[in-house]
């Protein structure tokens, strides 16, 4: 417990490793919530709320998994995102811009990942040398050498998939598809 407040737990919650609340629920909450929405506005909408619920509370899984994972590395998970994607680039650097695009992130984000970045030293900023409107970020060698560590990290830990297998994790991916492609 952190701070000399005592807090009531409800029989479900328990005090975690660093002092925070956390649930384990006697029930699941995407069924408690389908059921509420099914006897307010029927069968139809359900399958949807329930995906997209569903979707929702898995991305927040994944993050905090793969962030437990990468946080010795110095690193969050879209920070490790943007190492990769200079890590794979042909010449380890990339206009912010481009990672934005290939990111899916706004740009202002970017500026933010890169800053975390170049403060640990894992990449740096240096100017375009035909655009000098443009900042490219440019992977260090200790960004490689920190990237590569990382990675057997997570792919040692399956990315924080489990207990999904391989047939799983590939059906979700092409389960998936469809809405990725349909945003082009």
């Amino acid at each position: 417990m952190i701070g000399a407040t005592a807090v009531a737990l409800e029989p479900w919650e328990v005090w975690d490793a660093v002092g925070r609340v956390t649930s384990s629920l006697p029930f699941d909450p995407i069924d408690e919530a389908a059921r509420q929405w099914r006897s307010r506005w029927g069968d139809d909408p359900v399958p949807a709320m329930a995906a997209v619920t569903s979707v929702m509370r898995v991305e927040q899984i994944l993050m905090a998994r793969l962030n437990a994972l990468l946080r010795p590395f110095d690193l969050n998970f879209p920070r490790y995102e943007a190492l990769m994607l200079l890590h794979f680039s042909r010449r380890g650097g990339l206009p912010l811009g481009k990672m934005g695009d290939r990111l899916q992130v706004h740009r202002t984000s970017v500026t933010n990942i890169v800053d975390g970045l170049e403060r640990t030293g894992l990449v740096r900023r240096t100017a375009h040398a035909k655009d000098r409107r443009s900042t490219l970020a440019e992977i260090t060698e200790r960004g490689r050498e920190v990237a590569e560590a990382a990675t057997a990290v997570l792919h040692d830990a399956r990315f924080g998939t489990a207990p999904l297998g391989d047939e799983e994790l590939s059906g979700l991916t092409e389960l998936l598809r469809g809405l990725r492609e349909d945003e082009g």
